[in-house]
């Protein structure tokens, strides 16, 4: 018999947004009694932008601009349906985005 997960999937520009979140996640889980697994940290992707300052006479002048994506990954493991309900119920930060797959 194959064993029922939910993999939740966390991600955001501010690190701090995605910890307070994924500690939202685990709480509510917690109180349903099923099994957290995680969170477990994903490598953050960072974005890289060359622009150049000026279009006239400094074309060697550059700005650098970076954008980093932190990402966490949590596992519930044997989730019920009130485990279901009360990830569906969450009041999560704007600026996090949560991939939730069955």
């Amino acid at each position: 018999m194959t064993e029922q997960k939910v993999r939740i999937k966390i991600k955001s520009f501010d690190h701090r947004l995605v910890d307070q979140a994924v500690k939202q996640i685990i709480d509510a889980v917690e109180r349903t009694g099923a099994i957290v697994v995680g969170p477990v940290p994903l490598p953050t992707d960072i974005e890289k932008f060359c622009v150049i300052r000026s279009s006239n006479i400094d074309k060697d002048s550059r700005e650098q601009f970076e954008i980093r994506t932190h990402k966490r990954l949590v596992d519930v493991l044997q989730p019920s349906s009130k485990t279901i309900d009360a990830l569906s119920q969450l009041d999560l930060a704007s600026g996090v985005e949560i991939d939730i797959k069955l």
